[in-house]
Parts: C-alpha cells; structure tokens; sequence
C-alpha cells in the first residue's frame, strides 16, 4: 500500500532524515529534476510557489501539476503546494483560500499557507482555516512562523547584522502555541536563513553563505514535535546543515540552486536541453555530495 505524504515525512521526522523539496520556476526543470531524483534513488518533493508564477515562468497550479503528471513516480516524488502568503513580498494582501481549493482539486498532495506577514493572532486563525481544508481533503499543511527574509525587493540587510540580532527569527514559546493552536503538520521556522532574491539584478547573484541557529532549531523541535522545515536552503554552510537534519529540520526548500544553473545555461547556449542538462546535474550535486541523501528512499519507505 502507498504511503502518504504525511506518512513518508513522519519516517523522515523519525529517522532524523531530510525530504528535499525543488522549486519550479520554469516548466522544463520538471523533467530534469525528477529524472536527478530517481537516478539518485531519493524521495523529494517538487514544489511551485506564488511567486514562481508571476516573476518567472511556472504560469499557475494547473501547469505545473500537468507538467508533473508527465513524469511523476510516486515512489519518488510528490507534489507540494510552496508559498502561498496571505500578505505577499510586495505587501500587498493575497485571495489565498482560491489558491488553496484549487491545488487540493487538482490533487496536490500538500499544502503551505504563509501567513508569516501577519501579527501572531491573525497567522494563527488563518492558518488553522487552511490546516482544516488541507485535513478534510487528506492532506498535510505546513505553516510558516517567523520572518525568513529575502524575497522582498531591495537588498537585504547584512547578514552578519541579521544573524546577530536575529531578526526575524522563529520564537520559541510562539512556535508553541501556534503548532498547539494551529494544528499543522509542518513548521517553516527563521533560524538564520534567508530565501534567494527574486527580483532584479540581485536574482542572478551568488548567494551569501547562510548560517544556522542550532540550538534554536533544537529548542524549536523540542517545544513543537513536528518536522521543521528550512526554506532559502540553497548556499546554507554544509556543515551546518547536516547537523540541523538529526536536529528537527526534515524537510528543505531548493530553489536558487538549480534556477540559477537552468539559466546561466539558457543564456549561455540559448539551448533548452542545455539548460535542463545544467539543470539535472546540478540536482543531482546536490542530492550526492551536497546534502548527501543518495539511495535514502528504501530507509523512508520502510520506515526503518
């Protein structure tokens, strides 16, 4: 019988290993990026994010779920729902729920609704709105609490100005309440990463070297119980993340990574089997040397 979604996280959760989660910026990255996962015998999750429909060329839900349909294997991959904010990074304030039925009729097999931009109150009652859709339709949602910056226009901050301070960064006896009250199934957390730019010049820049807060993310394990997710996981110091994974992080967002390789390669070449062919091999970096998740699956499946 086929594990769930939800299941195979709770192995991962259990097991103290991570699910890498793809972004899908641009429609022929499907092909390549599935085909690195299988060939890595890794279990991931291929995502799309509000965002990716309006600054790049992922074009909707629909589109991106027709695309996955063609080369999906369930044993491999599913099909994640990225991003869907209440308040985006522009401010301005989302139709969210549309956003939401919408993926669950077309089948995704998970959710996320950020209401990060919101006061704590509001995050909560929003969230636990989707929490109960996501559920009646047999579905996990994951939540976001705490501000994991870098998607707004502008350049940020300094980094070692917003590891020092720790702006933005996930509170503990917040994220608390808000999985008790909320009822997710996943929790986004601010623990020193930041997301890739998206806007401008800045999308094409190498990413700072991020950080991790481990002993955040520890206490933030411990105060929640529930699998932690990294979003902005391209360019964290390696180090680090390996440690935060037996620490509570399961699952991890990829997006810069492999958008930037798919297309420094398209201008490049203007080929867009270059592109996916950059795009596959720096996938499967990741997946070998980078997180080191090669041949994992079986562990997930089994669930030992």
């Amino acid at each position: 019988m086929e594990l769930t979604t939800a299941e195979l996280m709770a192995n991962a959760h259990a097991q103290g290993l991570a699910v890498p989660a793809f972004n899908i910026p641009y429609l022929p990255m499907m092909e390549p990026v599935i085909r690195a996962v299988i060939d890595e015998d890794v279990f991931a999750l291929i995502e799309t994010a509000r965002l990716e429909w309006y600054k790049f060329e992922a074009q909707g839900p629909a589109q991106v779920a027709a695309a996955f349909a063609r080369h999906q294997d369930p044993d491999y991959v599913r099909l994640h729902l990225d991003h869907i904010p209440v308040v985006d990074e522009d401010n301005c304030r989302v139709d969210y729920l549309p956003i939401i039925r919408q993926a669950l009729d077309l089948g995704y097999q998970s959710v996320m609704i950020d209401g990060s931009r919101l006061p704590l109150a509001e995050n909560i009652a929003v969230t636990r709105q989707v929490v109960e859709l996501a559920h009646a339709a047999g579905v996990p949602c994951e939540a976001e609490l705490g501000a994991v910056l870098g998607h707004e226009a502008g350049p940020l901050p300094p980094y070692e100005e917003l590891f020092a301070t720790g702006r933005g960064f996930t509170d503990i006896e917040e994220a608390r309440l808000f999985v008790r009250e909320t009822g997710c199934d996943w929790l986004s957390v601010a623990v020193g990463n930041i997301h890739g730019a998206v806007t401008g010049v800045l999308r094409d820049q190498k990413k700072v070297e991020a950080r991790l807060h481990l002993d955040r993310i520890r206490a933030l394990h411990q105060a929640t119980e529930v699998p932690l997710v990294l979003h902005g996981g391209s360019g964290v110091r390696r180090s680090d993340l390996l440690q935060a994974i037996p620490l509570g992080i399961t699952k991890i967002n990829i997006g810069t990574e492999i958008r930037q390789a798919y297309e420094q390669a398209l201008r490049r070449s203007q080929s867009v089997a270059a592109a996916q062919d950059a795009c596959y091999r720096r996938t499967r970096w990741l997946l070998h040397d980078y997180l080191a998740l090669g041949g994992t699956r079986r562990r997930l499946l089994s669930g030992s």
